[in-house]
């Protein structure tokens, strides 16, 4: 049996199921393995990053990766828009503790099943590439010639490609999207690339979209890097207003304690800070000019 994301049991699931390493993305810029966690007869796809496989950065603490994936996933959900897919902190795990995430995917999925029995001694087999994951996701972030934007679609960089030829980054004008627009502005995200947002299908035709990838959140300076930046200048408007408010007053209570068990008093304070600047200024903001406003890659 395999659980609905939206069930509580996921939790359980992903905090103390058994869980079995299937393989791993080998161009990822952190350890980044795969594999099933089980629990009372559900089982689950996961993506698992240990700390001790997170390289050192020149301007995020060390060893401090897991716990901002963590730390975002908690502010998507107490927010309410619900754009991280449901992730833990977990201690008992294959290579030491690390964060623990439910896998999400569009499409096809058979790159990422289990090796072949013979292979079965070697838990980091049935490597997984950048390619493979974006051939399993439907993407809401594209490149395009800047005669084909698609109706409804937003610009956000012309540029020219390796041969010289005039190319437009795009994404759509999706409700979900915007929501994760907002989200990254929150938690002041530095690594928002087009193939970090999935669009996660269901039978009944309601879509979900996630973002993943959220070890680079929640810095006390700004870090803001996405290629989300097709509403620049526009309203918040209520509902996403009302959102930020909500957050802002759990921020004043107990949550604030929930988040610092993930990230840094100074750095809670930062997100206090860039809540109340959007309260401020309900409108979404523009690239800063003291950094890369997109990051490179874009996808």
């Amino acid at each position: 049996m395999t659980l609905d994301l939206r069930d509580p049991a996921v939790f359980e699931v992903l905090r103390s199921g058994r869980m079995d390493i299937t393989g791993r993305m080998v161009d990822a810029s952190n350890a980044t393995l795969f594999g099933t966690v089980s629990l009372d007869g559900v089982a689950l796809r996961c993506v698992y990053k240990p700390v001790r496989g997170e390289r050192p950065l020149w301007d995020f603490p060390d060893g401090t990766l897991a716990g901002r994936e963590v730390g975002a996933f908690l502010v998507s959900q107490t927010s309410g828009l619900d754009v991280v897919p449901p992730t833990v902190l977990r201690e008992q795990a294959p290579f030491g503790t690390g964060m623990v995430q439910a896998w999400v995917s569009s499409g096809d999925e058979s790159a990422l099943s289990e090796p072949p029995a013979d292979d079965a001694g070697d838990e980091l087999d049935g490597d997984i590439t950048e390619e493979t994951i974006q051939l399993a996701t439907e993407s809401l972030v594209e490149l395009c010639e800047p005669h084909e934007i698609p109706g409804g679609w937003l610009p956000v960089l012309r540029a020219r490609d390796g041969a010289g030829d005039p190319v437009v980054l795009v994404h759509a004008d999706h409700p979900q999207l915007r929501d994760m627009a907002l989200f990254d502005v929150v938690v002041n995200n530095a690594d928002r690339k087009g193939g970090h947002v999935i669009v996660r299908r269901h039978g009944d035709g309601v879509d979900e979209v996630y973002g993943v990838d959220h070890g680079l959140t929640l810095h006390t300076e700004p870090k803001l890097r996405t290629v989300l930046w097709g509403w620049v200048g526009d309203e918040l408007g209520e509902e996403h207003t009302a959102v930020l408010k909500e957050l802002r007053a759990r921020l004043a209570g107990e949550f604030a304690d929930v988040l610092g068990e993930h990230v840094t008093r100074r750095e809670v304070a930062a997100l206090r800070s860039r809540i109340d600047h959007l309260l401020a200024e309900p409108r979404f903001p523009g690239p800063d000019g003291y950094g890369p406003a997109i990051p490179w890659p874009a996808f």
